[in-house]
């Protein structure tokens, strides 16, 4: 599954909460709790981005971003 698919899909969703946590979801189960400095810069980024947008910031932030052939790949090379 590529950024593409992702997108389309709207797997991603959060939560901020009064603190300044950010509470990431994955297809509605929670995946990741980003505080500090790293929240207030995302939820910066997330205030002006459209929903495409945030698909593809919090599937980076994530690393959910990074599906698809890249196993194939590495296997390839390894076993070339």
């Amino acid at each position: 599954m590529g950024i593409n698919k992702l997108i389309e899909d709207q797997a991603f969703t959060y939560k901020i909460r009064k603190d300044s946590k950010v509470f990431i979801y994955y297809y509605g189960k929670q995946v990741m709790v980003v505080t500090g400095n790293r929240s207030r810069e995302l939820i910066e980024d997330l205030e002006y981005a459209d929903s495409e947008g945030e698909q593809y910031l919090l599937a980076r932030l994530t690393g959910n971003f990074k599906r698809g052939n890249e196993r194939e790949s590495k296997l390839k090379d390894k076993y070339s």
